[in-house]
Formats: C-alpha cells, structure tokens, sequence
C-alpha cells in the first residue's frame, strides 16, 4: 500500500495590467508550482495528494482524525496566515480549531512533517510567511528568522552534502549535485535528533540546505530551497537525482519508530 503524502502550497494567481497607447486590459491567470515533484512521485510508493494554497485555506484538515490520513505533510511556498485563519475566524468571527497546533500534536504522534523553501516559507519575502514562532515551528528542526530571509543567489550555488554517505537520504545521489539559485536562511535548532545533511558553500555562507530532526514520535525535515523553478532551475529537475532525493526524504519522515 502506498504511503498518503499531502502536499499543500504551491499555487498563485497572477493580476497583469496590459497598456497599449491609449487603451489598456486585464488579465488573471493561475499558476502551479510543484508540477516536477508531482513528475518525480509518479509511480513511486507515495500517492501524492497536492492541495493548491487557495484551497488549503478551506480544506487543510482541522481534525486531529483528518490530519492522520496522511503518513507526511509537506509545507512549500504556503504561509502560515493561509492554514491559521479559516474564513469562519476572518469573515464571521467565529472560533475554530487552530489547525498549526493540530499539525504539531499530529507531528508529535508519529507524523512525518517537511517544509520546503519558496518565497512564502519559513519567514520568506518581507517576512510575510510568518511561520516564526508558531506551532509548526516548533516542530521543525530550523528556526525562522524574524525579517525576511530570502537568499537570492542568481549566479548559482553548489550545495555542500555534509551528512553521512550512509544516510538513507543521501543514499545513491553523491555529492556533485546541480546548481541552486536560492533559498530561505534559517537556524539549526541544537540538539542530539538535528542532523544538517547539506549546506550552502562556505562563501555563500554556509547556510542550511537540508535539515532533519524528529518531534515527539514524529520525523520532521526543512529542505530550504525550492522544490521547482525558479530557485530550482531545470537542470536540477532533469537530474536523476530530483526524483531520488524526494523518495528518500519522504521514505525517511515516514518510516515506522525505531527505523
């Protein structure tokens, strides 16, 4: 049986004013992010159920009984407003479930939670994403910064692997992985269940790439770029390794306690 994998974020509209001498026109159009993950999981032991960012607002579970049809939930380019206000509290006025606190307990029982980077992740652009001391954060293995955290890095970066070879999400990708073009800034939480498995070079700072950690029965992880265009650009996803790399990060968070 497939591994339940729900993937929430990753989805925009766009609003383009058009001007043409005298005259000018709208237009809207809407945009996916995570088409290539959605590529890369096909056929593989995760059934990937992708909930675009408009949608999460209404539909993101706000049971513990919802949340536990899923063995991992991946968080990308979703900020934290979008899952804590439900149109009942913004519209109505009217109490409801603080879903990021029932995302933590989720983790706690045994969940395997990840968070990649994106413009609205971690703290993102101008701050705005605003996971910074809520209850999702408490779970990850990275704190977010309280400013905006964006690291814009258009000439490209090499990530540095510095976890073990043997680490099984590391396992069969090496260590020439494809250029990277940016990624959110956040700090390693201490402690003996953090582990950094990759790192931006030392002269674009050393950041953290790749992070994992545990919570509670839970397993959690922080991948700090993207998970597509544009801080991931198509080389990166056209690599081999793209494919693996989200296998085992996803194999990793669910593996049953003791693994």
């Amino acid at each position: 049986m497939k591994k339940q994998v729900l993937l929430v974020g990753e989805s925009w509209v766009s609003s383009a004013t058009h001007y043409k001498g005298f005259d000018q026109f709208g237009s809207v159009t809407f945009h996916l992010g995570a088409e290539p993950l959605v590529a890369a999981l096909k056929d593989s032991a995760f059934a990937l159920t992708y909930m675009p960012a408009h949608e999460a607002v209404n539909a993101f579970p706000a049971t513990a009984e919802g949340l536990d049809a899923y063995d991992a939930i991946l968080l990308s380019d979703i900020g934290a407003n979008s899952i804590l206000l439900h149109p009942d509290v913004w519209l109505h006025g009217r109490t409801y479930p603080n879903r990021l606190k029932l995302l933590r307990d989720w983790t706690a029982r045994g969940g395997g939670l990840v968070m990649a980077g994106g413009y609205f992740s971690f703290q993102g652009i101008d701050g705005k994403a605003r996971w910074r001391r809520t209850p999702v954060e408490e779970a990850l293995p990275v704190t977010c910064l309280p400013y905006d955290d964006r690291l814009e890095i258009p000439e490209g970066f090499k990530p540095e692997v510095v976890g073990p070879a043997g680490h099984p999400i590391l396992d069969g990708l090496g260590t020439d992985w494809p250029l990277l073009l940016g990624a959110n800034e956040v700090e390693v939480k201490p402690g003996p269940d953090v582990e950094v498995l990759a790192r931006l070079p030392a002269d674009q700072g050393g950041h953290p790439l790749l992070v994992t950690g545990r919570h509670g029965a839970g397993r959690t992880a922080a991948w700090t770029s993207d998970i597509g265009p544009h801080w991931l650009p198509q080389t990166f996803v056209d690599w081999p390794g793209y494919a693996r790399l989200w296998t085992n990060l996803l194999g990793w968070v669910t593996a049953k306690p003791g693994a």
